[in-house]
């Protein structure tokens, strides 16, 4: 039996508001805030805790080191760790620190794209990290990723985890924010969503930028043995881009027979409607929120269509939504109807995520959703599914290591670093990851 599986990134212990990503409206509003990296890490364990209680497999992703001083020296500053971390502190303002203290990599819907064993031609799950070229702070974070999917899915037998694409703006990839696999009883649709590109004449929005190229959609389903019968590639509405959905999942998402989405999602949203459903046949159930019932600043605003969408026994759905959608009239309007009307959803729970939804990530941001067989479930290495025991010793985890308060200036404080790698050599032997850092093959520093 095939059924997602949920694997979220746990904010790390720099978690901070530095509005680092051009295009996203949260995360500029909320940029030079304190954070309080303790709270987001709890807040996202409450998030997990609530999708294992629907039934679905949850599992949980390390954060990865930061300050990432190696790439500090590779720019040139030099000395011990916190010489270097001081000689950024004085650079460009601060923000060289920043870039290189970034905890983005909570939000895993960014760190690869998944096609599932029975749509692949070899029979595996294939899995292709995302390069992240648009963004330096997180393009940081693709070694790590790789190491840590590499050693998770490490079954030959089962997995196949392709490295990224050439880091460029050509093969600019975001990962699975900007893919949708839908399925009936008459077949399977990968949308493969993107932006930009360089080679074919499209409309480009014009005050943000796009992130997702079509070469790169292009590429991941070759990659993945996606076919012209399988693989369709939407382009984003560049005035949904413009609105602040740089990622596909800010105003569309979808599983199995369900796809919910704003018209400003793409670009000609009713041509693309029209091709899923010859495809798909009349078991798609497509719920379209036109501007008029649901503006789109407010459907940015609130991340009402980044919920995470689990499917439960017997193939009817939740929706598992931010706290700030319910607060909202349109939203939680569109929301009331989506579940009064006959649509697979039958319920919403409501979650609180403030620290995340500050820098622009909803529930869905936070998960990398991965399908596996119950066979393939079993060969993912390591102890990362959560169960009762593990949650509490995560839990226990972050309370032991990461601070309440942490402002922008704070990322100077060398003690941060050497709490975090202590933090997260722990972390990876309660995982039983093994050494996936850099830092645990060469050792903690002093």
């Amino acid at each position: 039996m095939l059924r997602i599986a949920c694997f979220d990134g746990l904010p790390g212990p720099t978690h901070s508001h530095a509005g680092l990503s051009p295009g996203n409206v949260a995360a500029s509003t909320h940029a030079g805030q304190a954070g309080n990296p303790k709270a987001a890490a709890l807040e996202s364990l409450a998030k997990m805790r609530v999708i294992r209680g629907l039934g679905v497999p949850q599992a949980v992703l390390p954060p990865q080191p930061r300050p990432d001083v190696g790439t500090l020296r590779r720019l040139g500053f030099s000395g011990s760790d916190p010489e270097v971390i001081a000689g950024a502190a004085r650079t460009a303002g601060g923000r060289t620190l920043r870039l290189a203290s970034s905890a983005s990599a909570m939000w895993t819907a960014n760190a690869a794209t998944v096609a599932p064993s029975c749509d692949t031609p070899d029979g595996r799950v294939h899995l292709t990290v995302a390069n992240l070229a648009s963004n330096f702070h997180r393009s940081l974070e693709v070694p790590t990723t790789f190491a840590v999917l590499r050693a998770l899915f490490a079954d030959p037998d089962h997995f196949v985890v392709h490295p990224p694409l050439p880091a460029s703006e050509l093969w600019s990839d975001e990962g699975a924010a900007n893919h949708i696999r839908l399925s009936t009883a008459r077949g399977v649709a990968h949308l493969f969503c993107w932006g930009k590109s360089h080679h074919e004449a499209a409309p480009s929005p014009a005050r943000h930028p796009a992130r997702q190229t079509l070469e790169a959609s292009r590429a991941l389903a070759r990659l993945h043995g996606l076919g012209e019968d399988t693989a369709v590639f939407p382009q984003q509405d560049p005035l949904g881009i413009d609105a602040g959905a740089f990622h596909t999942d800010v105003l569309a998402f979808g599983h199995e027979r369900f796809l919910m989405l704003h018209e400003r999602a793409f670009v000609e949203v009713e041509k693309v409607i029209d091709d899923l459903r010859a495809r798909l046949g009349g078991e798609l159930v497509v719920a379209l929120a036109r501007d008029a019932e649901v503006p789109l600043p407010e459907a940015v605003a609130t991340y009402l269509f980044n919920s995470e969408l689990c499917v439960l026994a017997g193939g009817r759905m939740v929706l598992v939504a931010p706290r700030q959608a319910e607060r909202c009239e349109s939203t939680r309007r569109f929301l009331d109807r989506l579940v009064a009307e006959p649509t697979p959803v039958d319920r919403v729970e409501w979650v609180d995520l403030e620290a995340s939804m500050k820098n622009g990530g909803g529930p869905a941001c936070l998960r990398l959703p991965v399908p596996l067989t119950d066979a393939e479930r079993t060969a993912v290495r390591g102890r990362v599914f959560l169960d009762d025991a593990l949650e509490r010793e995560l839990g226990a985890w972050v309370e032991k290591h990461y601070r309440d308060h942490l402002s922008l200036d704070d990322l100077a404080d060398p003690a941060l670093h050497a709490e975090g790698l202590v933090a997260l050599d722990e972390l990876t032997a309660l995982l039983k990851l093994g050494s996936v850092y850099d830092f645990q093959k060469s050792g903690l520093p002093g």
